[in-house]
């Protein structure tokens, strides 16, 4: 039975220009399920801007047929992500 591998660690955070500072709780509760809105999800550039954040820059395609991107600043410590700030980007 695979072993149960945790991503988020206790404390994230995450905050975007609708949201500000979230907590896992919250995140997953009111951002997570709107997931399932998408089509296609691809990821463009990865840029690593030092040994904790990322900058992560995606498009994806709703089920409406609206396309658009966004750049999410992405800060791992010690294997799990501690915060998540997304930079929208808009229509593509």
């Amino acid at each position: 039975m695979p072993r149960h591998v945790p991503l988020y660690a206790d404390d994230f955070t995450f905050t975007s220009p609708q949201d500000d500072q979230f907590d896992k709780a919250a995140f997953f509760d009111r951002r997570f399920p709107t997931a399932d809105r998408m089509t296609e999800q691809r990821l463009l550039p990865v840029v690593p801007a030092d040994d904790e954040l990322v900058f992560v820059h995606y498009a994806y395609k709703l089920t409406t047929g609206a396309r658009h991107h966004n750049v999410e600043a992405i800060t791992v410590r010690d294997g799990l992500i501690r915060e998540v700030q997304v930079l929208f980007g808009g229509s593509a």
